[in-house]
């Protein structure tokens, strides 16, 4: 339960009330942005918290013990707020809200009432409503290595320890055209083989990450096809950042980077069909041991 100060809970028990709704939101990429649903611009706890800019609460859900808490806000998608193209770039995924309701006449008479993520966001042509969990809700979060054969590790991560950005495993591109929204001829600065940078990753001139589900070779140019239309439209002119593709398993990351002592997965691990199999006398006897001896 929590306490409030004794000014607080006096303003809550007057009739009416001057208390209004602030959300503090911190980006993984340490950008902090404020956002009230009061008329005027507050300011406390190291943020300004901007006014008319679309953000409003919804429905809450709090629970008792480890279960995940929900809640949502919704809002409209401006300029000066929450863009759209921000987040279709993934930039607030997994951001710490803090939720705070305030006393606009005096913003040191103030309660932190949560504190939460976002998660998903559901969006229409104008505005969104985005889902804010509860921090129980990193309990449901894998944790520690995972038993696999594919590599674990992300393509250029502290474990994978591969530069992606080096000569070696990346090119800028010019545009040369686009066929359809996610797919596009581009005309990179190096050559590199048909295939390369499948599974690799396209960065336009704003920084946005997009995943590459195919590279090949065209009359005119490399053709790259992406998994999703960009939220920006990539035109002709415009350049681009190439890095290469990994598909995780252990013959990519010998032979393509090789890079095999730092794979993160295990590829002599028994699939299903060891475990479902039947013994059979004219193959190596299943007595737990090596299968590969």
């Amino acid at each position: 339960m929590r306490a409030l100060s004794p000014i607080f809970a006096a303003a809550l028990n007057t009739g009416a009330t001057t208390l209004c709704h602030c959300w503090r939101l911190t980006r993984r990429d340490g950008l902090v942005m404020g956002f009230t649903d009061h008329d005027c611009d507050l300011s406390f706890a190291g943020a300004i918290f901007h006014a008319a800019t679309g953000l409003d609460a919804a429905q809450a859900e709090t629970t008792v013990g480890l279960a995940v808490g929900s809640g949502d806000v919704q809002g409209v998608l401006v300029d000066d707020g929450l863009r759209d193209v921000d987040l279709e770039a993934g930039l607030y995924d997994d951001a710490s809200v803090e939720i705070w309701i305030v006393d606009w006449t005096d913003v040191g008479n103030r309660v932190l009432m949560d504190i939460a993520t976002i998660g998903e966001v559901r969006r229409t042509e104008f505005s969104f409503v985005a889902e804010l969990r509860s921090l129980a809700h990193r309990f449901d979060e894998d944790q520690g290595r995972q038993f696999q054969r594919g590599c674990s590790a992300n393509p250029g991560d502290d474990a994978c320890k591969i530069a992606l950005d080096g000569p070696l495993w990346s090119t800028g591109a010019a545009v040369a055209r686009v066929e359809r929204p996610g797919s596009l001829i581009v005309t990179p600065d190096a050559v590199f083989s048909p295939d390369f940078f499948t599974n690799g990753s396209l960065a336009d001139a704003g920084g946005a990450m997009l995943a590459i589900k195919l590279h090949e070779r065209a009359a005119d140019g490399d053709r790259i096809v992406l998994w999703s239309a960009p939220s920006v439209a990539l035109a002709p002119g415009m350049r681009v950042t190439l890095r290469a593709g990994c598909d995780r398993s252990p013959e990519t990351c010998r032979v393509k980077f090789d890079n095999i002592v730092n794979f993160r997965g295990f590829p002599h691990m028994p699939g299903n069909d060891v475990v479902v199999s039947c013994p059979n006398g004219a193959l190596a006897p299943m007595d737990g041991g090596s299968l590969f001896r």
